[in-house]
């Protein structure tokens, strides 16, 4: 079902009847604040109200790292230095030689290697299924 351009995915026993009332079960699962969250994104686009991000939607900033740690690793595994992807994603941040060893553009680069290496090997799974709040 489309509400408003955002897609819901609802199971019903029988087919729904729209002069019906209805009540949602949330199984008590690792799962069942990402459903309350979907129940109520619906219940709000079924009264006409906006509907809002739901809880595991990756931000722009999320968005953007992980592409330049997916195109860092197509560089790496090409062969490229650590210097020659920071040269093509971060143009703008021009270090001279004597100053990249110790400069953290660097770092950053090397940990965006190591995120792309990460997400490669099983980690692009955790996109699918958000972080628990538990700590």
């Amino acid at each position: 079902m489309h509400l408003r351009g955002v897609e819901h995915r609802i199971w019903c026993k029988e087919a729904p009847l729209v002069s019906a009332a209805y009540t949602v079960e949330y199984p008590l699962d690792r799962d069942f604040e990402f459903r309350v969250d979907a129940g109520r994104r619906l219940w709000r686009g079924l009264n006409g109200r906006p509907q809002g991000a739901p809880l595991h939607a990756l931000s722009v900033y999320r968005r953007r790292r992980l592409a330049l740690a997916l195109r860092a690793l197509d560089a790496r595994t090409d062969g490229a230095t650590y210097r020659e992807i920071a040269e093509v994603l971060l143009p703008a941040h021009r270090i001279g030689k004597r100053d990249w060893r110790t400069h953290d553009l660097r770092s950053q680069i090397v940990r965006l290697v190591k995120t792309g290496f990460a997400l490669a090997q099983d980690g692009y799974r955790a996109l699918l299924r958000p972080p628990s709040r538990r700590k």
